[in-house]
């Protein structure tokens, strides 16, 4: 361990509990869920957005389906006081069952699905994976659904039948994507009748659903010194939980802040975030604009507060492949374990700018933890985060930033062990300004 990773607030536990996390939390649903839990542990409440909020001190939050918004407000904030946000998003790439799901071939029992993100195909095949997401119920509730167990496959054709297969392989996302679950001919309703009672209701009382797979092996301690972390959904959950704990850590500490530390947990940022969960909705400014308002606040309030406002947009990024060095900017090689890193794009694609590093680094300064930069190679599209929107919509600094990994978007990714709670301690150390 190094000796930056040892003067960190948070330690090795805090990846003990990421992996307890990474297990509750199959679908955005779950994610949402389980950073609730933790964060009602730290004693904040669930506020609706239907009622009226007022402007007591004290930790709050909401979820609106897979998305979640949680603040903290400060003995003695005023309307005018400004923002810490940090964002993160709780979808992942993986495989969504269709609204008609029943569906075969040859005698096989299949489940019609629709690829979610940007999804590596081949990660998916001859893996086993469970169902998860939520039942919308004809009564207007909702019901969270997670079966870990092998119920569905997506198997690879033999190498007998395909002999070039090495030779580059070609997955058809509608006909090479089907999972099976079992023999026999097309049985109409018979998996949401399944899911249905295994979530305890009736085939009835479903009125539509959001269900989707997941690998059924949870996530692990990987290499002969157990340096290295593999999982499922590390993007960007890895984030979501850094941010709660920190949160939750800012918000018991019992120290004055200058700031309302924020935690945004955005929904369909894999698709664009156009949606009323995602970073592109008024979600996070109306919350901002009710909790000005709750404190007696003015449009003036309000301008003063974004004014001052950073928002660190924390979500997972790249590490150096050592079978591909040719792939990344030959001067910027971020490794597991080096710290969080900072992420930079001239073209905006990441939100940092030169004063928002310095926002970074001096967090990172108060945390004792390391920190790296990761550019594109100029030769390679870069991709990008919730930072440029969050930026655009709002008309807040905002900084990006993350953790180097390696097969993102996988079924399966691989990041430094360290790194989780390196993460988690700069972002505490940001929250408190």
């Amino acid at each position: 361990m190094s000796t930056a990773a040892r003067r960190a607030f948070f330690d090795r536990t805090h990846t003990d509990d990421l992996i307890a996390f990474l297990g509750t939390s199959p679908s955005p649903y779950h994610a949402v869920a389980s950073a609730a839990e933790r964060l009602e542990k730290a004693g904040f409440r669930q506020v609706a957005e239907t009622d009226a909020w007022d402007g007591a001190a004290g930790g709050r939050y909401l979820i609106r389906g897979g998305a979640l918004i949680a603040w903290y407000l400060p003995e003695g904030a005023g309307p005018e006081t400004p923002f810490r946000v940090v964002g993160t998003h709780t979808d992942s790439p993986n495989l969504r069952v269709k609204p008609l799901p029943d569906t075969g071939s040859a005698g096989w029992r299949q489940v019609a699905v629709e690829i979610y993100g940007g999804v590596p195909l081949n990660t998916w095949l001859d893996r086993d994976l469970g169902l998860s997401g939520r039942l919308a119920l004809k009564d207007g509730s909702a019901r969270l659904v997670q079966l870990d167990e092998p119920l569905l496959r997506v198997p690879q054709l033999a190498i007998h039948l395909d002999r070039q297969v090495n030779d580059g392989m070609k997955l058809d996302r509608q006909r090479h994507l089907t999972p099976i679950w079992g023999l026999g001919p097309v049985d109409e309703g018979a998996l949401i009748a399944y899911v249905a009672e295994r979530a305890g209701v009736s085939a009835d009382q479903v009125a539509g659903w959001d269900l989707m797979t997941h690998d059924v092996q949870p996530a692990s301690y990987l290499g002969r010194d157990r340096e290295l972390l593999a999982g499922p959904r590390l993007d960007n959950l890895l984030s979501v939980h850094a941010a709660t704990a920190a949160l939750a850590a800012v918000a018991t500490a019992g120290t004055e802040l200058p700031y309302v530390p924020v935690l945004a947990a955005f929904d369909h940022e894999e698709t664009g975030s156009e949606s009323d969960t995602g970073a592109q909705s008024p979600l996070l400014g109306t919350v901002l604009d009710r909790t000005i308002h709750a404190r007696g606040g003015t449009t003036e309030d309000r301008a003063r507060a974004l004014a001052g406002t950073v928002c660190l947009s924390s979500d997972m990024g790249h590490a150096v492949h050592p079978n591909y060095t040719e792939r990344h900017e030959p001067g910027h090689h971020p490794l597991p374990n080096g710290g969080p890193i900072l992420k930079v794009n001239v073209n905006n694609r990441y939100a940092t700018d030169g004063t928002g590093r310095a926002v970074f680094a001096a967090a990172c300064e108060k945390a004792g933890v390391p920190w790296q930069t990761f550019v594109s190679n100029n030769a390679m599209p870069c991709g990008t985060t919730i930072g440029p929107i969050t930026a655009a919509r709002l008309g807040i600094k905002t900084v990006d930033c993350g953790i180097a990994a390696l097969s993102m978007h996988s079924a399966r990714e691989l990041c430094g062990a360290e790194d989780p709670y390196l993460l988690a301690s700069a972002i505490k150390a940001f929250l408190e300004g």
